[in-house]
């Protein structure tokens, strides 16, 4: 590792503007998924270091509330622009915690650039609304304030965009914020926090938890009547346990859960943009994604072809260390990931699916790595079906009609992004009309940016993150009447 990659591997976190250690002492490894090598230790805090953050946060957040927007903005900016000089060191660090590849590290913290100047700007467009009166004499008026202390829980498969995701709309805001990244990845929220400090955010207003175990901090996260709002990204299940420990105190919540997104392909598509558009969402951080296409529903006319296509398509990439130039794709994040992922396959074969390629682990590459597999003949009657796979396994279904795949598509709890490709204009519509998801992609499998309300319906959440929308989910509204 070079200096300035070390210089912002953290071993301790950012408490009130100062450099914490654990309150109980204790530290966990952090470990690069690709070598099995341990990085660096960090703090592995608890309750108490939670409950101290949380208040330092509150006290943080009532003069940074009364900040005016330009200066927040100003400071958001500045902050933009130091991840941008940064950009190589932060990507580095990334694939380091995570496994993925330079290239999709480097797109990674592109984003939260992105998010980060986008929200800059919706700083200073947080209006309110002057309402027609309701009464003779009446003087009637929204104003629109910050929530207050948020809580930010962050996944390990993105984690340097999610802390920009949420955190740089909460400041927007006038809110302060205690991040509590994923226990795998906490280097790039520490390494943001570092920036942030830099760029002139005010002590306390930015707060990082490292932990080796949710449970505790999410506890206090959710039950401080402190918190105002939590903003979780992660398993449905999780979000659910999550939601239930905020009713007591009534929160505010964002939750963005898992997904079993559908990839259909009509026998009218471009097949090889198809194909494309596949491999990109599909095996995008090695199917690690809550958007990755799960199920891939392959009209019947064209399901070999496709097959054949995307085969061809796989062969061009690389598994391997996301350090070396020539790697496209990287580890899963740990060995309980690749043992779910190796059980879905195997459960899927046994019921009836057939290998087309792939479907095993590779130790000989390193203990985290899982191949690039296709299966085939897969039936919505089996398991895979329902499951989110999170790992390099395109399950392919087939189907025959219009009316067959947008029902197959829509059977799911699920509801986060959907797929087609299609050149039919009235079906493309009609898509848009009975598809239930919050986000649908035809012909391209590569929307998300900072403009995007990014989001689910069903359980696959509450809230939307981005565009003009996501400033909103850290604000509330106060009705004023003033009687002449």
């Amino acid at each position: 590792m070079n200096k300035e990659v070390t210089e912002f591997i953290k071993d301790k976190t950012l408490i009130n503007g100062q450099w914490l250690e654990a309150i109980s002492g204790k530290k966990y490894p952090v470990f690069n998924p690709a070598t099995g090598e341990q990085i660096v230790l960090v703090p592995d805090m608890g309750q108490a270091d939670t409950r101290l953050a949380i208040e330092k946060a509150e006290q943080a957040q009532k003069l940074w509330a009364k900040q005016t927007a330009k200066q927040r903005s100003i400071i958001l900016k500045r902050w933009a622009q130091l991840v941008e000089t940064h950009l190589d060191t932060l990507a580095t660090v990334l694939t380091l915690e995570q496994g993925k590849s330079l290239a999709e590290a480097k797109g990674e913290v592109t984003s939260s650039i992105n998010y980060i100047d986008w929200f800059a700007n919706e700083a200073m467009r947080i209006n309110g609304d002057v309402l027609p009166p309701s009464a003779e004499g009446n003087f009637e008026f929204v104003k629109k304030r910050a929530v207050g202390v948020v809580a930010a829980i962050t996944p390990w498969n993105f984690p340097n965009s999610m802390i920009a995701r949420k955190v740089a709309p909460a400041l927007a805001a006038g809110c302060s914020v205690v991040i509590k990244p994923a226990e795998d990845t906490p280097l790039s929220a520490l390494a943001l926090a570092t920036l942030g400090e830099k760029a002139g955010i005010p002590a306390g207003v930015l707060n990082v938890i490292t932990a080796s175990s949710g449970q505790e901090v999410g506890q206090e996260l959710c039950s401080n009547p402190i918190v105002k709002k939590l903003s979780f990204t992660g398993s449905t299940e999780v979000g659910k346990i999550l939601s239930r420990q905020c009713a007591d105190t009534v929160k505010k919540l964002s939750l963005e859960l898992g997904g079993n997104a559908p990839f259909m392909v009509f026998d009218d598509a471009d097949l090889d943009a198809a194909v494309q558009g596949a491999v990109a969402i599909k095996f995008y951080n090695s199917g690690q994604t809550c958007i990755c296409a799960n199920r891939l529903l392959v009209q019947d006319g064209i399901y070999d072809a496709f097959i054949n296509k995307l085969q061809a398509a796989l062969s061009k990439l690389h598994l391997g260390n996301g350090l070396n130039p020539e790697t496209t794709h990287g580890p899963l994040i740990n060995e309980k990931a690749i043992h779910k992922v190796e059980s879905i396959v195997k459960k899927a074969v046994d019921q009836g699916a057939r290998v087309v390629q792939g479907g095993t682990s590779l130790p000989d590459i390193g203990k985290q790595f899982f191949n690039f597999s296709i299966l085939a003949d897969v039936t919505p009657e089996m398991d895979i079906f329902k499951t989110e796979i999170f790992g390099p396994v395109a399950a392919v279904y087939r189907f025959k009609s219009e009316e067959e795949v947008i029902s197959l598509a829509n059977s799911t709890n699920y509801g986060l992004a959907a797929y087609a490709y299609t050149e039919d204009k009235g079906r493309i519509f009609r898509l848009s009309d009975q598809m239930e998801y919050g986000m649908l992609g035809i012909n391209t499998a590569r929307f998300v940016s900072e403009t995007v309300p990014f989001g689910g319906v069903k359980e696959s959440g509450i809230g939307r993150e981005g565009s003009v929308h996501g400033v909103d989910e850290f604000l509330e509204m106060h009705y004023v009447c003033i009687k002449n």
